[in-house]
């Protein structure tokens, strides 16, 4: 603690404080904060399969069959590659579809216009059937 002497009309002694030591304790916690920061984060690895160049493709052979893709478009309609299904009949469907195949897999796609809301009914209902089901990476053309 220092002391200020004059330059008072009172004549008497008047205590000022020291602030470097003050200084130098949050300069310290502000490095210490500053290293300690980025190891706090947490990393989310996730593997991702590369997007396949276009000359790299090759065709499918002309043996194979068709991926069953259930889509929902923006009056609310369901299909089935293409074809229109009601919606209780949806489940018992794709369950006849797949049980003739070995991928096993359903592919969703929802337009722009459905609300969140009714692709995750349908989404659900076809889960409810205990489908495996997959998200399109890439929007399909209307």
């Amino acid at each position: 603690m220092a002391f200020d002497v004059g330059g008072n009309k009172g004549g008497g002694v008047r205590p000022t404080m020291n602030v470097t030591p003050l200084v130098d304790v949050v300069l310290v916690l502000l490095i210490i904060f500053m290293v300690v920061t980025p190891l706090m984060t947490k990393n989310l690895w996730m593997n991702v399969p590369a997007k396949p160049d276009k000359e790299d493709t090759t065709p499918p052979p002309p043996d194979a069959k068709p991926p069953v893709v259930l889509t929902v478009d923006k009056a609310g309609t369901l299909r089935i590659n293409h074809e229109e299904v009601p919606r209780d009949q949806v489940v018992v469907r794709l369950q006849r579809m797949l049980n003739a195949r070995a991928d096993k897999i359903v592919f969703f796609d929802a337009s722009d216009a459905v609300p969140y809301g009714s692709a995750m009914e349908v989404l659900d209902l076809a889960r409810g059937g205990n489908i495996t089901v997959a998200v399109l990476p890439e929007r399909l053309a209307d």
